[in-house]
């Protein structure tokens, strides 16, 4: 089983202090728990960028570090397209900095939530959200990271 990534960066984005494509596609594959091959797209997208998606897809008015958006493929198609993924550099970075945590850590962090997101887990609901973070902390814990949520 193995995940692609397509990775794009939005005009505006600085590049300085990303990941590599290879960190991203590693923390991806590390976030992937379903059978079979898989495409997914990555976006890394500036503040003013996220908050327009954030608000068009989730009514909230303001930057978010990750959101997910996924496709059901049907079965015909023969490429299992997991969807897409936006990222925002400045909102992990200052979460990075406010929290403690290394970039690289919530970086991973990130992708990995968003992966699962991409699969079907979500946070809503007091008992998705311990199988979902449950999830996050066993695949941090064999990339190397600390638990994300201490």
């Amino acid at each position: 089983m193995a995940v692609e990534i397509e990775l794009s960066i939005s005009e505006g984005v600085d590049e300085s202090a990303l990941p590599t494509e290879e960190q991203l596609q590693h923390w991806a594959q590390s976030g992937y728990l379903s059978e079979g091959d898989a495409v997914a797209s990555f976006q890394i997208v500036a503040s003013n960028e996220m908050q327009g998606l954030n608000k068009n897809y989730r009514g909230k008015d303001k930057p978010t570090n990750v959101l997910s958006f996924p496709m059901e493929v049907p079965a015909e198609v023969g490429i299992n397209i997991l969807g897409d993924l936006a990222l925002c550099k400045e909102v992990i970075e200052s979460e990075a900095k406010q929290q403690g945590k290394s970039l690289e850590s919530h970086w991973a962090h990130m992708v990995v939530h968003g992966m699962l997101h991409l699969q079907g887990y979500d946070h809503i609901e007091d008992a998705e959200a311990e199988l979902m973070e449950a999830k996050e902390i066993e695949i941090m814990k064999s990339l190397g990271f600390a638990n994300p949520y201490k």
